[in-house]
């Protein structure tokens, strides 16, 4: 069997979305994040109240996509070796051999990853960071394709650890799932009424689209996606921006800005063009920076918040014409 072209890959993708939305109500810009997030072999932190569907995202994802998927729940008493696996000792050959953890999957659902301390958040940072895990010393390498999803609550704070500036630097995108409407809500409400159950993707008629032969070949066609010198200089402008702006201690670092032209990138081919053009760039923007910049104490106390020193900062860079 021939491998699938860019353009067939295009199509699959774009199914997806119509496919996720048998079992997850509204949240079109999650999905098309999770989608760039693969396209750009990135990760991506999933913010929102609990009852949003996060989960059930990730996992409608996995099935629409044929890829193994697999959820840690993060809690204070995790360990580093309950995500990255273990050496065990077998009695009948009296050897160790290495039991994988949950992180050898394609895509890793960490559910509340800001509950547990550092030391096992960091545990993730190799995996996300080098596509591998090195335990006693030997690296052993991840499957491929491969996502951390990371969820966390914004408004609970009693009994968690704030991620690390590093760890959060090492997500391509913060995606932010709103409350559905109200025309959603009532939407969810029939469907749970008709007997839907989100533990059973086959009864909703969810089905797989695509599969890594497809993701493969549409990163591909990401790779011939074109990007003029004055898009280039545009990012760069706007994340220079964020360095010198007066509400922000943090900037976003060269890393941020490499994620902002990725992401804009994969964005620009899935639309259909080959070819990046400054729109791209501004739909990506909040996304990829909001969770690389640190606001200043006395902004946050005046309500400025990161989204809206962005938008701000893109409403006054010159655009490229």
């Amino acid at each position: 069997m021939s491998a699938p072209s860019p353009d067939s890959a295009r199509s699959a993708l774009e199914a997806l979305r119509l496919e996720i939305s048998k079992a997850v109500v509204g949240q079109d810009a999650a999905v098309t994040g999770l989608v760039v997030a693969l396209l750009c072999r990135g990760h991506v932190l999933l913010e929102g109240v609990p009852g949003v569907a996060k989960t059930l995202l990730v996992r409608t994802l996995a099935a629409t996509l044929e890829l193994g998927t697999k959820r840690l729940q993060f809690t204070p008493d995790l360990m580093p070796s309950d995500v990255t696996g273990s050496l065990i000792y077998d009695a009948r050959t009296a050897e160790f051999s290495f039991q994988p953890g949950p992180v050898f999957t394609n895509l890793l659902l960490a559910d509340e990853i800001n509950r547990t301390p550092p030391k096992t958040q960091a545990s993730l940072l190799e995996a996300m960071e080098e596509r591998q895990v090195s335990v006693d010393g030997t690296p052993r390498a991840l499957p491929d394709p491969f996502l951390v999803a990371a969820t966390q609550n914004p408004i609970e704070y009693e009994g968690t650890y704030p991620l690390p500036e590093a760890q959060l630097d090492r997500f391509l995108l913060k995606l932010n799932l709103p409350l559905p409407s109200r025309e959603d809500e009532i939407d969810v409400l029939t469907r749970h009424a008709e007997g839907f159950d989100p533990r059973d993707l086959d009864s909703a008629g969810v089905r797989a689209v695509a599969g890594p032969a497809e993701l493969e070949a549409a990163r591909a066609g990401v790779a011939q996606t074109s990007i003029a010198a004055e898009v280039t200089g545009y990012v760069v402008d706007i994340c220079r921006a964020t360095r010198e702006s007066p509400s922000f201690m943090l900037g976003v670092s060269p890393r941020g800005a490499t994620a902002l032209l990725a992401s804009a990138r994969a964005w620009a081919w899935l639309t259909g063009r080959d070819y990046v053009i400054p729109d791209d760039i501004k739909s990506f923007a909040l996304p990829t920076l909001r969770h690389r910049v640190q606001l200043r104490p006395e902004a946050e106390m005046e309500g400025v918040t990161a989204d809206s020193v962005i938008n701000s900062i893109l409403a006054h860079v010159p655009v490229p014409r």
